[in-house]
């Protein structure tokens, strides 16, 4: 049971990890609003906003998604070590 869960956590930070990926990669793309970016977007920017508040910004540069992922490894390390 307990291995379940851990899977299933790990399970979604993989699919975080390529939805920030792919919000990064979007982002550098001039799109008009389309079903899949729009889900990307409402998916990540919870997770984003709270750390771009928190970090200065670098000019144009917005590193709150680099420092998500940073996180995100950082918990599947301590996902897979409990589990």
């Amino acid at each position: 049971m307990s291995s379940d869960v851990g899977s299933l956590l790990l399970y979604v930070t993989y699919v975080l990890q390529i939805l920030i990926f792919i919000r990064v990669i979007l982002s550098w793309l001039p799109m008009g609003q389309n079903p899949v970016s729009e889900f990307v977007f409402r998916v990540t920017e919870p997770l984003l906003a709270p750390l771009r508040r928190v970090l200065p910004r670098f000019g144009m540069m917005d590193l709150s998604p680099m420092i998500l992922l940073i996180i995100i490894l950082v918990v599947q390390q301590a996902i897979a070590s409990a589990f």
